[in-house]
């Protein structure tokens, strides 16, 4: 299949490093993995930091622009897309250009991570909301990356156009660096985070992190942290300077190595969609303690792979921390677990599957309602 694609939260040529880039590369990449063929229609962005429905009105004015700047190219090339595939909207990056275009070249339409917030129906960000929902209404196919947003957006679409895709990873480097021979055993046990550091919802992670950290400091642990902005300072102020090791921010083919020379990973998630690091831990085979956040209980199983506290406790964080901390044979029981979890559902493989089933069925509901 011949497939048009655009990412109006975040482009994925987007100089700033973020897991809502990642993703998008990774829906490219696994439809490619499937056999289909993708093209970039647009980098245009149409996120919004601050509500302002005159900017949001002169957003949709370019963004209309440049679906007649598509569709003259496309027309003049021969061009036509078996499908238009937009990756994320939501109240602060409605999508303009792909129904446009839809309508225009008579195309399927379909959207992987729609998120809906009700409460935005009114108040400053109204016009964004509808704007998004207009889209939603338009689209053939709908798949929310996790139970969280799908329960949002049931109000509003019926469930043979919606569906969950659970998000997954290009593992093969994780499960590589997880065959390697650890280091010795010997010593605390070896925690790891990984976020970067900025204000907001990644400071408040950090915060609760070092609260929990508090409250088990009477155990042997030693912590690595993994990240790097402009709340670094702060951030590092609130840890344990002698029982943490700072590594700043690293290029993304380190990773996989670090995250396999340690035993736990421990995240807060703080309002976090699901957190592609828990994907990453858990193929380099390590067990979780993290926040119970939107989608984390999508793809960290409580019990199983880890353990997973109420979004902001510390107090719970750091019960769980002190259970694997006090009986470390459990960090090797949920990071076996977790090595299988990712290998049965998470995988660049995997995701394809799910990623063309779809795309499919999109066209189909297109071609049924023609």
């Amino acid at each position: 299949m011949n497939i048009a694609f655009t990412a109006p939260m975040k482009p994925l040529d987007h100089p700033v490093p973020s897991g809502e880039r990642t993703m998008g590369r990774l829906i490219v990449k696994g439809l490619q993995h499937a056999g289909h063929e993708v093209r970039i229609a647009s980098g245009f962005r149409s996120w919004q930091k601050t509500a302002d429905d005159a900017a949001q009105r002169q957003r949709r004015k370019e963004a209309l622009e440049e679906a007649d700047r598509i569709a003259a190219n496309w027309t003049a090339e021969n061009y036509r897309p078996d499908l238009f595939l937009t990756y994320h909207l939501y109240h602060k990056a409605p999508d303009w250009i792909g129904p446009a275009l839809a309508e225009r070249f008579d195309l399927p339409y379909a959207i992987i991570e729609a998120s809906r917030a009700p409460k935005r129906r009114t108040g400053p960000w109204s016009f964004g909301f509808a704007e998004a929902d207009r889209a939603l209404m338009r689209a053939d196919r709908v798949a929310a990356l996790h139970n969280a947003d799908a329960g949002c957006l049931i109000a509003v679409l019926p469930p043979e156009r919606l569906t969950i895709l659970l998000p997954f990873i290009e593992a093969t480097p994780f499960q590589a660096a997880a065959r390697a021979p650890k280091p010795s055993a010997s010593g605390p046990l070896k925690l790891l985070t990984v976020g970067m550091m900025r204000a907001g919802d990644k400071s408040r992670s950090y915060e609760v992190l070092a609260a929990a950290l508090r409250l088990v400091d009477d155990l042997p642990w030693r912590l690595t942290v993994i990240g790097d902005g402009e709340a670094r300072v702060d951030i590092l102020d609130l840890l344990p300077t002698e029982r943490i090791d700072w590594l700043g921010a690293l290029d993304p083919e380190e990773l996989p190595d670090h995250y396999a020379r340690h035993d736990l990973f421990v995240w807060p998630a703080i309002r976090e969609a699901f957190g592609l690091v828990f994907l990453e831990a858990q193929a380099a085979g390590l067990g979780v303690i993290a926040g119970d956040t939107f989608g984390v209980p999508d793809i960290v199983k409580h019990g199983e792979t880890g353990l997973l506290s109420a979004e902001g406790d510390a107090h719970e964080l750091a019960l769980h921390l002190r259970k694997v901390l006090e009986q470390p044979n459990l960090a090797e029981h949920f990071g076996k677990a977790a090595s299988r979890h990712i290998a049965k559902t998470h995988t660049l493989a995997a995701g394809a599957e799910r990623l063309d089933r779809f795309v499919t069925a999109a066209a189909q509901h297109k071609s049924q309602a023609s």
